[in-house]
């Protein structure tokens, strides 16, 4: 401080000589505000919270567009058709049941079980909207207690990181961190829309989905449309999928950056396509390394156990693997919904393959094809297979004349 004042003892004034030792204090990096450098840390730092306190707003916000009771505008005059469907339905199945009493038991207990189900359908419809809320709160307060509770997720990290983080002092690090946190509010703000729109769509659905127990107690319409509804009610959780994998980032903002971008990938993914389901590529992976790493017969029992071998038929279809888009998956649940209620759904030609993808298809199936030809001539060259004893055959009037080796002759 001496210093300070012998620099600044040739002010005049006493507010020249306060800018004097303010500037002083600013240059040396004095002060409570830590110096330029400093200020600018708080300040990015500061900024990152706020774009990840609006991304979890967004993730998994505590209110929906869905309605929050049966008696809302917007979801009785679906829950009015619900229930007049669910009642027209039991009619027609009373009715059918009547024509064909001569049938007995089996008519008398298709009626009862739809006397049974349509009594839940409508009084399940009523309660759709409130639990849909409830759940979804339910799910907003967990995913909100999970990220602030615990200090290994993933916003967490690359908050501490920015303050404590091995790369704290590169100005590229924290351009690559603030950069990514921004972009990450366009899936944040896709998976808003997305969520909402559809728990609206699936909730106002709900009613149509349900008089359809009324047909006999057909729940295949219903479980499509909880396992659709729960899957976009939790897609938040697609960011705690990484959780694990944070660790690895050791305090590294780049590291943060390529988590964060590899979440929202993922979170998207779920929106649209569902849960990832790789448990059986994972088991024989981890099968794999172990039968290559180690010989003890115990531990190959273990994985072997655990991941079977699979032999697929040499006559079965093998078909080309699709992945469901989301114009797809909404075809398959219209259909579901239609066989619900007995209606056979238009089967559209099949697309036809370009030139490149039959091409590439042919050149796939050559290849089996010639295993499968060697391996039959092989087969012949052996000799053919033996014939059966005497003893072991049935007694037959006359056996039928051979026109192959061991293939009797088809008429």
């Amino acid at each position: 401080m001496a210093e300070n004042e012998s620099h600044c003892s040739s002010a005049l004034a006493k507010p020249m000589r306060e800018i004097c030792e303010e500037d002083w204090r600013r240059s040396h990096g004095g002060g409570t505000g830590g110096g330029i450098t400093g200020g600018a840390s708080d300040n990015v730092r500061d900024f990152a919270e706020s774009v990840i306190k609006k991304i979890i707003a967004l993730v998994a916000p505590k209110d929906a567009w869905a309605p929050k009771s049966a008696d809302s505008a917007l979801y009785e005059p679906f829950l009015w058709l619900g229930q007049h469907l669910a009642v027209a339905v039991f009619v027609c199945v009373v009715v059918v049941c009547g024509l064909t009493a001569w049938q007995g038991a089996p008519r008398l207990r298709q009626m009862g079980a739809s006397t049974g189900w349509t009594l839940a359908a409508v009084a399940g419809m009523a309660t759709v909207p409130g639990t849909v809320m409830m759940l979804n709160k339910a799910v907003s307060a967990a995913f909100t207690t999970a990220f602030n509770s615990n200090e290994s997720t993933l916003f967490k990290v690359i908050l501490n990181d920015l303050q404590q983080g091995a790369d704290k002092d590169v100005p590229l690090a924290k351009l690559l961190t603030v950069s990514a946190l921004v972009v990450a509010l366009a899936p944040a703000a896709l998976v808003f829309i997305t969520r909402n729109l559809g728990i609206l769509a699936f909730v106002c659905m709900a009613p149509l989905v349900l008089a359809s127990l009324a047909r006999g107690g057909d729940t295949t319409a219903v479980k499509t449309w909880t396992m659709r509804l729960l899957g976009l009610m939790f897609c938040p959780f697609a960011l705690i999928l990484v959780s694990p994998f944070v660790q690895l980032a050791h305090g590294s903002l780049v590291v943060d950056t390529v988590l964060l971008l590899a979440a929202d990938a993922l979170m998207l993914r779920m929106v649209f396509h569902g849960i990832p389901y790789f448990g059986p590529k994972v088991a024989r992976g981890a099968r794999t390394v172990v039968e290559r790493r180690t010989d003890n017969r115990v531990a190959h029992a273990v994985v072997r156990a655990g991941a079977p071998d699979v032999y697929e038929q040499e006559n079965a279809p093998r078909p080309r693997r699709t992945v469901n888009t989301p114009g797809r998956a909404v075809h398959q649940d219209r259909g579901v919904l239609l066989a619900a209620y007995g209606v056979r759904q238009q089967q559209k030609r099949s697309g036809r393959p370009t030139p490149q993808s039959a091409a590439a298809h042919a050149a796939e199936r050559s290849d089996r094809s010639a295993q499968i030809k060697a391996a039959r001539s092989q087969v012949r060259a052996s000799g053919s297979p033996p014939t059966p004893s005497p003893a072991a055959a049935p007694s037959s009037p006359a056996p039928a004349p051979a026109t192959g080796a061991g293939r009797p002759s088809t008429p």
